[in-house]
């Protein structure tokens, strides 16, 4: 579904993607994990377009998205910090963008599950952190995409809305659909992917299945399995 090929991308003197190659394919659920810098969130921008690598290339179903845009209409994205314009109210939030999309059929699970439906007439300059990425997330899932990328899905939401929305990412994934996670948040993996990419210092330090990481570490977390790995990598032990 998303086949990147060869990634490179600087930011001045900052080699921040060195060579990147993988591939992710409908009904994964992949974690994109790593330290702070590593390249998770420019991987990400250059996939929706964002972005535009220095060398390489990326494929979604087969074609190239060089100076393409109609393929960003089959991803549902959740920014890690959602920008919204400042006097809009999030119900003409919600209405702009189903203007832009011009689509009626819509996914209002996370919606109605963070009744949204209450706070319409709220400005998005009042709102909290937590109450933005609601609205983020919402959208995110609306138009029913079939790939979805979440950078850092849970950060500033209370524990109540965590659970709501790591439900719904476990039911989009029973449906077969691409997930793609960013997260610093290794205990709320263990649930929602598949597939772990461990990025450091602009390259993939390994692509492994959950079952293949937990039965190389002997670890049953996912953050025990991949503290493992590393220590074994930057000889710790």
């Amino acid at each position: 579904m998303i086949k990147i090929k060869k990634l490179h991308k600087k930011f001045g003197k900052l080699h921040i993607l060195k060579d990147i190659s993988v591939s992710c394919n409908e009904g994964q659920s992949i974690a994109l994990i790593g330290p702070n810098g590593c390249g998770k969130t420019t991987i990400i921008k250059c996939v929706l377009g964002m972005v535009v690598p220095d060398d390489g290339t990326i494929e979604f179903n087969g074609t190239s998205i060089l100076n393409a845009f109609q393929y960003r209409n089959h991803i549902g994205y959740m920014p890690q910090i959602g920008r919204y314009p400042d006097n809009m109210t999030i119900g003409q939030v919600f209405e702009m963008v189903k203007e832009i999309r011009q689509s009626n059929h819509l996914d209002l699970d996370l919606y109605h599950a963070y009744k949204l439906n209450d706070l319409v007439n709220k400005k998005m300059s009042t709102l909290s952190g937590g109450t933005t990425q609601k609205v983020s997330a919402a959208l995110a899932f609306m138009f029913h995409p079939d790939v979805l990328i979440l950078d850092e899905p849970t950060a500033g939401l209370d524990v109540l809305a965590s659970e709501i929305l790591k439900e719904k990412i476990i039911k989009e994934r029973q449906k077969g659909k691409l997930i793609l996670i960013t997260s610093h948040l290794l205990s709320e993996l263990d649930d929602l992917v598949s597939e772990i990419i461990f990025m450091q210092d602009g390259s993939i330090r390994f692509h492994k299945t959950v079952e293949q990481l937990k039965e190389d570490t002997n670890e049953e977390r996912i953050s025990k399995a991949i503290a493992n790995v590393l220590k074994k990598q930057l000889n710790y032990e």
